[in-house]
């Protein structure tokens, strides 16, 4: 029988059109069975996160192992050495024995805050002193960081209001190699905003009251200053203006007034020269041992081994 052309065309249209729909079906059914919903979207999540967290607490387990390894091979070659009468240490031993010490004064450690938020008031000079005595600080920390280092008993050390964007945390860290890490706790936060107020005591020359011995309940504050500075009183009135209680390292009670051609004669220490007196104070209970080391002799001042004499010279 034959067929009308217009019949075959429509029929060849309408076949065409059945394999299309079929072809966009399996195009969608694939398209959805390839693209992931919402609850797989999160279990995948849930799956990551519970990997990275398996991960951290692996890394922190292999990480606290590694320690205890070290602990205990120190251990071994400190009693090694104590046996045969030379405690000789190689310098990868040194440095173990050290980072140990000041992870030890970070736990139990007395307390001790230098105050870097008088930073802007060293100099109204021109940028380039500025600069300059930025510098020098910056020089201080890392002689009081190495001394800390060296101590038997060291301190647990805060540097607090030290800005990422200032000047001296830039210096500090072009100047002193390594300074990212040092066993010290560097934080933008006040001394208050760590500790509460009646136990913070802001070392000041120009404090009323000496101090007498170093207490294991307090956490002592220096302020962050050139030594070079001309302003005056800039640590007595900061603790005054944190509303906290202040003292001085008892000069007047054991040093004199020495004759110089310049007559010059100053009680205002860098920040290092003070930890290095609290230091030996710390280990040998004798401030005139401590003011004898530490106290520069370019300062005007002698220690005197008659106390009676050096509160009546002054």
């Amino acid at each position: 029988m034959a067929h009308n052309p217009s019949d075959v065309c429509e029929m060849q249209l309408n076949g065409v059109s059945e394999v299309m729909d079929l072809l966009h079906i399996d195009v969608d059914i694939d398209m959805m069975k390839g693209k992931p919903g919402k609850e797989d979207l999160l279990h995948s999540r849930n799956v990551l996160r519970k990997q990275r967290n398996w991960e951290r607490q692996l890394a922190a387990k292999k990480s606290k192992r590694k320690e205890e390894k070290q602990r205990r091979k120190l251990n071994r070659e400190q009693e090694s050495a104590g046996a045969t009468g030379s405690p000789q240490f190689t310098k990868r031993v040194m440095k173990a024995i050290t980072k140990e010490r000041l992870a030890e004064a970070q736990r139990t450690g007395l307390k001790l805050c230098v105050d870097l938020s008088m930073t802007d008031c060293m100099s109204d000079k021109i940028s380039v002193c500025l600069m300059q005595e930025v510098g020098r600080l910056a020089g201080q920390l890392r002689r009081m960081y190495g001394s800390n280092k060296k101590a038997a008993r060291p301190f647990h050390l805060f540097l607090t209001e030290l800005q990422e964007d200032s000047r001296l945390y830039r210096e500090c860290v072009r100047m002193n190699e390594g300074f990212l890490n040092y066993k010290i706790d560097i934080t933008e936060e006040s001394c208050l905003d760590l500790f509460p107020p009646e136990k913070l005591v802001y070392l000041s020359p120009d404090a009323e009251e000496a101090l007498e011995t170093v207490d294991a309940d307090k956490v002592y504050v220096l302020g962050g200053l050139v030594d070079e500075s001309i302003q005056k009183k800039l640590s007595f009135s900061r603790a005054r203006e944190l509303n906290i209680c202040t003292v001085r390292l008892p000069i007047d009670e054991y040093m004199v007034k020495k004759n110089n051609t310049k007559n010059f004669h100053s009680k205002i220490l860098a920040v290092n020269q003070v930890l290095d007196i609290l230091l030996t104070f710390c280990d040998t209970g004798s401030w005139i041992d401590a003011l004898q080391a530490w106290f520069p002799q370019g300062k005007g001042y002698v220690v005197t081994q008659d106390e009676s004499s050096a509160k009546s010279a002054t």
